[in-house]
């Protein structure tokens, strides 16, 4: 890796840092919402005993970075340590003024802007700690307990609490912030890449695949399928498309083909020519 690839990737860390503790700064302290993990604990604590956000969270963490420090490694953890390190101090250090007061438009908004910083932060290879390394921590002693199990049943606690302690109508803004910080973090991670694959099963595979390649410009993969209940041997298309395409190729399909069987799924990320 080229120095100047290290020296972006590390920027990014801070970025990323900058925008989620500007989600907490804007959006989730001033209108009492904790969107789970140690940050959401922080906050709820913040409103009871007038505790620090930033410097809580990194309390908090402490401990889990002792009992964890095996779990990450020198790459990972140093990258770990800095962004939580980065995102409890840009919180109590940055001062913004209060956008809204509506705290359905806080829990979009400061959803949105904490699942873009968390989101860069994790395509560089790292982590705020908290949660996420208890997850790990736990996982390593109970395999049987899943990371993502753990992490949702933090956030879940968090959730609960804040609602028992400030309201219920804040731990329900809460599972609004969590949802739409999970949406965003996800295509941010993704990238705007995602597709759809196409697995087309038909007695014409070889007119719609030269068709696909003529009019839409894509490429087409034919693998080899047999009817498990007739034995019959058939071509497979299996072809990858942007979204946008996705009405033109089921009209191809119809024209050509109406008793074609075609199976469409989601893709999540493409990589290569075309993409």
């Amino acid at each position: 890796m080229t120095r100047r690839k290290i020296i972006n990737e590390y920027l990014l860390i801070v970025i990323g840092s900058l925008l989620t503790a500007l989600s907490f700064n804007f959006f989730f302290i001033p209108n009492k919402i904790a969107p789970g993990g140690l940050s959401g604990i922080a906050t709820v604590l913040y409103h009871i005993f007038r505790f620090p956000v930033g410097a809580t969270t990194l309390v908090l963490n402490v401990p889990l970075f002792i009992a964890g420090i095996r779990q990450l490694g020198g790459h990972f953890g140093i990258r770990t340590l800095l962004a939580t390190i980065l995102l409890s101090v840009f919180i109590d250090i940055v001062k913004v003024p209060v956008l809204t007061d509506d705290s359905l438009l806080a829990s979009i908004y400061g959803g949105f802007l904490m699942g873009l910083g968390l989101g860069i932060i994790f395509r560089m290879n790292a982590t705020t700690g908290g949660t996420d390394l208890f997850a790990k921590i736990i996982h390593k002693y109970f395999p049987s307990i899943s990371v993502a199990w753990v992490l949702f049943a933090v956030d879940f606690i968090v959730v609960v609490m804040a609602a028992i302690l400030l309201g219920p109508s804040k731990g329900l803004y809460a599972i609004v912030a969590l949802a739409v910080s999970a949406r965003v973090m996800d295509l941010v991670q993704e990238g705007l890449n995602a597709a759809k694959a196409f697995f087309i099963i038909s007695d014409h595979a070889e007119e719609i695949s030269k068709r696909i390649m003529e009019e839409m410009d894509r490429g087409v993969t034919m693998l080899d399928g047999r009817g498990a209940y007739t034995g019959n041997e058939k071509n497979v298309i299996l072809c990858v498309i942007r979204r946008t395409q996705i009405t033109q190729l089921k009209d191809l399909i119809n024209e050509i083909d109406p008793k074609a069987f075609v199976l469409v799924a989601d893709v999540r990320e493409v990589m290569g020519e075309g993409f």
